[in-house]
């Protein structure tokens, strides 16, 4: 697997570009799973790179646009929400694609050319109609996929119809996507493309906690807000421990430097745990009996896929509002609305017959393979030739067209004989 920064190789391998933007860490961490499939089934066979096609259009403001996602999810959340509605519309979106596009065709372009893809994969639904757009105008020769990374709340940006799949994670999605007028033939549902390492973590509980010198006769409450650290978590930490000082909590703080600083200064004690930024995730999880955590969609696939009750906290933006109405409408977990509810809402999850019910049904509630199953799809698809772009002609509608004696005599002109007649004349005088 390759970044940005990685020279294809010549080696003559299938080559697959993830096509990604890093607002928030869900669309890389979706790619990098799917990656990582793919490297499970076929080693170095197929070369994969994922590249942030937004840090390379040059487009201002584009261009940042990971920057101004984390400022508009922690900052300017109303803000955020307004520009999700006023684009969320299949004529609205191409109309600002096309916009874009023109600021930017030739550095996409110059991505697609140097990685020289079989295949394109999209994560991101407003990179779908870049991508298409510049397969159209340079003729180029890849198939095209996306991947939808959201559960339930999806964008009009990613119904593509350009691309030659759409690949869905559950129902609500797929029900969502026909009546954005994908057509039926192109989508395919599979699981959320969560990393390989949590279904292959098959240690239990208790040593989990013992790799994380932990104690594993208490309770353990795992809290975590995304990559970067999002939400009230120092207010949230301080009510969980106040009310359950018994409890032992994990915090995931993310890259958020700054936020695990002031939690290791306040000094909760022994059976408060912080961590910034980790890798081990599926350890953490395996280790908790409850995760905390906001309505992205990474974090809460993978607390499910680990079999483990969800607590969700907010939704940041439009987009992760239906990954609540999820997970309570197959009743996986609960829902906190406000930070000074977390300790009821704990407190009923951890009721011993509530807490066995959702247990029990995280045994079967959404399928842990999302990653293998997308590989395979993508594997197939290298074995397909890409679809032939043919040039549209401009048709013009058919004219009857008077006669030219017909306008001479409607304009009065001389007949065409004077006029030669005229033109020798002259000429002859010139001579």
């Amino acid at each position: 697997m390759s970044d940005a920064h990685s020279e294809p190789s010549t080696s003559g391998a299938p080559r697959i570009l993830f096509a990604i933007s890093d607002t928030g860490g869900g669309h890389r961490s979706g790619a990098q799973a799917i990656a990582a499939a793919i490297e499970q089934r076929v080693g170095d066979a197929v070369e994969t790179y994922i590249i942030d096609i937004f840090t390379h259009t040059g487009v201002p403001v584009v261009r940042n646009a990971p920057v101004v996602y984390d400022k508009l999810s922690t900052r300017w959340l109303p803000l955020y929400d307004t520009l999700y509605r006023l684009t969320d519309g299949r004529r609205r979106i191409d109309a600002l694609t096309k916009v874009v596009y023109f600021a930017a065709h030739r550095n996409i372009l110059r991505v697609l050319e140097a990685v020289q893809p079989t295949l394109v994969v999209s994560v991101h639904p407003l990179l779908n109609r870049l991508i298409g757009n510049a397969r159209r105008t340079y003729r180029l020769s890849f198939r095209f996929i996306t991947v939808v990374t959201d559960l339930v709340s999806l964008h009009a940006s990613w119904a593509d119809p350009d691309a030659e799949l759409c690949i869905v994670p559950t129902n609500e999605a797929y029900e969502r996507m026909l009546r954005l007028g994908m057509p039926e033939s192109k989508l395919v549902r599979t699981g959320f493309p969560v990393h390989p390492k949590f279904v292959a973590y098959h240690q239990t509980r208790d040593a989990a906690q013992a790799n994380l010198g932990l104690a594993p006769e208490l309770f353990t409450v795992l809290v975590t807000s995304g990559g970067v650290g999002s939400g009230n978590m120092e207010q949230l930490v301080r009510n969980i421990h106040t009310a359950y000082p018994q409890l032992q909590v994990l915090v995931v703080t993310g890259r958020n430097t700054a936020l695990r600083e002031r939690l290791e200064q306040i000094g909760f004690g022994p059976n408060v745990r912080i961590f910034g930024f980790v890798t081990n995730m599926e350890e953490l999880m395996a280790a908790s009996d409850i995760v905390i955590s906001k309505a992205g969609p990474g974090t809460l696939m993978e607390a499910l896929v680990m079999r483990r009750p969800v607590i969700v906290t907010q939704a940041v933006g439009m987009q992760e509002r239906g990954n609540i109405d999820f997970v309570l409408n197959h009743e996986l977990g609960l829902f906190c609305p406000t930070i000074d509810r977390i300790v009821p809402v704990l407190a009923e999850l951890m009721e011993p017959s509530t807490y066995a019910a959702v247990t029990a049904r995280l045994v079967d509630a959404v399928p842990r393979d999302g990653a293998a199953q997308i590989a395979a799809i993508l594997l197939d698809q290298l074995h397909l030739a890409p679809p032939v772009r043919r040039r549209r002609r401009l048709r013009l509608p058919s004219v009857r067209l008077p006669r030219p004696r017909a306008i001479a005599r409607r304009l009065h002109l001389p007949r065409l004989r004077r006029l030669v007649r005229w033109r020798r004349s002259s000429s002859h005088r010139r001579v």
